[in-house]
């Protein structure tokens, strides 16, 4: 099954909601956290991330001060022109893009600054780290945006 085309994972996320929550709270972290990474392994043998993008499509990272330090130099911009042009603050005072998709995605999803991306990028949709537990409703929202934390979440609930 290709899980990041599957019409049917997103609805499925939105159906077990109730099922990801009550898991995600009785769950020991210690032994979830144990299983992550071998399951962002399977996850990600199936899933292809240039076949989805939702995540470039629907939501902004937050970009610290390394990542505008970073990504400026390689656009060749000041830090003020690239904030200027691409970043507004949100309700929370951090940094992210003024709109959505990502000015960065290209048409066939792969990203224009990819070597250089945000860490939140590199890291998301953070299912090989202790943010998958610690941080509940940021998994299960990420359960409706991304077929990988949806796949782990179900792979997950049937091993433990």
């Amino acid at each position: 099954m290709d899980w990041s085309t599957e019409p049917s994972w997103k609805r499925k996320s939105k159906d077990n909601k109730k099922v990801y929550a009550r898991f995600l709270n009785s769950v020991k972290p210690a032994e979830l956290i144990r299983q992550l990474p071998d399951l962002h392994e399977e996850a990600f043998s199936k899933i292809n991330c240039l076949d989805c993008a939702n995540c470039c499509k629907n939501h902004s990272p937050t970009f610290k001060t390394t990542d505008i330090k970073r990504i400026s130099k390689y656009l060749g911009l000041k830090e003020s022109q690239f904030m200027d042009q691409y970043l507004s603050l949100d309700e929370d005072n951090d940094m992210v893009l003024k709109r959505t998709p990502c000015v960065f995605l290209n048409s066939d999803n792969s990203c224009k600054i990819y070597d250089v991306r945000p860490s939140d990028c590199a890291r998301y949709p953070y299912t090989d780290e202790d943010v998958f537990v610690k941080r509940k409703q940021l998994t299960m929202a990420n359960s409706m945006v991304c077929p990988a934390v949806h796949h782990i979440l179900e792979k997950v609930i049937s091993i433990l």
